[in-house]
Formats: C-alpha cells, sequence, structure tokens
C-alpha cells in the first residue's frame, strides 16, 4: 500500500509519517518509507528513498540561489530522474506492506511541478492524505476551502484523496466535526453568510456531494496516535476495494 501525505508546511506530514509509520511497524507490518522533501535537514525516519541523495535546496542556495528558487530549481533537476525514483518506489511496494511518502514542505513544489505530478502517474491506486491543522479553521467558508482542497488534490494528482484534519490534540474538534462531517450543515451555514465569499462557498459546497467521491474525513494526532486506526482501516478498504470510505 502507497500512502502520500499532502499538506502545506507546519501540517504535520513529516512527524504523521514517522509516528504512523511506528504504529505500523508495532502491529507487525513492514513499512519503508520515501523523502520527496530537498529541503529538509533532519528527519526522525530513516528512508529508503530519499532525493537529498541526488539534490538538496540548501545546497543550491550556497551557489546563489534564494530560499524559493533553490526549492524550484531542485525539482526542476530532479524531473529528469522521475521514472527512476517510481522505479524505487515500485520495488520498495513490492517487498513492504506500506509505503509512506512524506512530500516535500512547500505543497505548491509538489502539486504545481512536473516531478510531483509525474510521480504520482505512476502510482494511480496511491492513496493520498491531504493535511490541514485546525488553526485555519476559523469561519465556515474555511470548511469549505479545506474539503474543496482535498478534492482538488484528488484532480491533479489522479489518485483518491481523504482529507485528514491533524493536530487534534491542540483543539477542541467537537465544533469542527459538525462542519466537516455534515456537508448539509455546513451548506445551511454557509446560506447565511451575507458576503460574497460566503455566497460562492455556499454554491461549492452544493455540489460537493456530487462532484467527491464518498470519503470521510480523518481526525488525527501524532502525538497521541488517535484517529491511527481509523488510517490504516481506510488504507485496506482503499486497497481491497471491500468498501467504499464513507
Amino acid at each position: 500500500m502507497i500512502l502520500a501525505f499532502i499538506g502545506t508546511a507546519g501540517s504535520g506530514k513529516t512527524t504523521l509519517t514517522t509516528e504512523f509509520g511506528k504504529y505500523l511497524e508495532e502491529n507487525g507490518y513492514s513499512v519503508s518509507y520515501v523523502n520527496l522533501d530537498t529541503g529538509v535537514r533532519k528527519l526522525p525516519y530513516r528512508p529508503d528513498v530519499d532525493v537529498r541523495d541526488d539534490v538538496t535546496a540548501w545546497k543550491l542556495m550556497e551557489e546563489g540561489l534564494g530560499p524559493n528558487g533553490a526549492i524550484v530549481r531542485s525539482y526542476d533537476l530532479l524531473v529528469p530522474k522521475v521514472n527512476d525514483y517510481a522505479e524505487r518506489i515500485r520495488e520498495l511496494d513490492g517487498r513492504s506492506d506500506y509505503v509512506l511518502i512524506d512530500t516535500p514542505g512547500q505543497m505548491e513544489t509538489f502539486l504545481f511541478h512536473e516531478f510531483g505530478v509525474k510521480l504520482m502517474e505512476a502510482f494511480p491506486d496511491a492513496l493520498g492524505v491531504y493535511l490541514f491543522s485546525p488553526e485555519i479553521l476559523r469561519k465556515p467558508t474555511d470548511f469549505c476551502f479545506a474539503l474543496f482542497f482535498g478534492l482538488m488534490i484528488d484532480l491533479r494528482l489522479g489518485i483518491t484523496t481523504v482529507p485528514a484534519l491533524s493536530k487534534i490534540d491542540t483543539a477542541s474538534v467537537d465544533e469542527l466535526r459538525k462542519y466537516l462531517d455534515d456537508v448539509e450543515y455546513l451548506t445551511a451555514r454557509l446560506k447565511l453568510e451575507p458576503s460574497t465569499q460566503g455566497l460562492l462557498a455556499y454554491k461549492l459546497c452544493s455540489t460537493l456531494p456530487e462532484l467527491a467521491p464518498p470519503t470521510r474525513v480523518l481526525y488525527l494526532s501524532a502525538k497521541t496516535r488517535e484517529g491511527f486506526d481509523e488510517l490504516e482501516t481506510v488504507a485496506y478498504e482503499h486497497y481491497c476495494t471491500c468498501g467504499d470510505l464513507t
């Protein structure tokens, strides 16, 4: 099973990759790790495939590039090797129960760069886990944005993507669940928003039941491991096709 953790910087991808991998190993599974972040200095897990073996953003910065330019340039240099990386990941998948892919901290370098898109084209059966943290959910329109962004990742990468609220140990999630688990409730709440932003969110969320695949939002904490059993179940359901992801 190939799981790709995707999210903005600070959403908890690397920590979750590490802790979920430990959880799986403790439950008897073999796990391989893939690091696709050229800018990370230290990792809490030992990657079996690591793009830093070929290029690092900080080495490019030493040549005079700024941080953003160095990161973009690093993935330019990786594009010619994308098929090699795909083959190495495929080999890991053949000998491990799980392959956990830790994507770049700067999500846009994975979603909007040829390297990330081409790599995931090789694994249409992979499961994407879109991580977003509680601090971005301040108003009803934010919930619509989070749910739709997961759908956009699905569209961009061509893999089934489940939305996952991370760091749930840092916030009370009961109120958040009302909006994330019940699209009809969220849509009704958005209908009351008087702003143009609210109207746009209302129209978008009204189409979610028709557009979105049947998935459920995951609630995860790398610190307490809450939700890890649910993530394992979703991955199993996705790969065994014994049920939908609702």
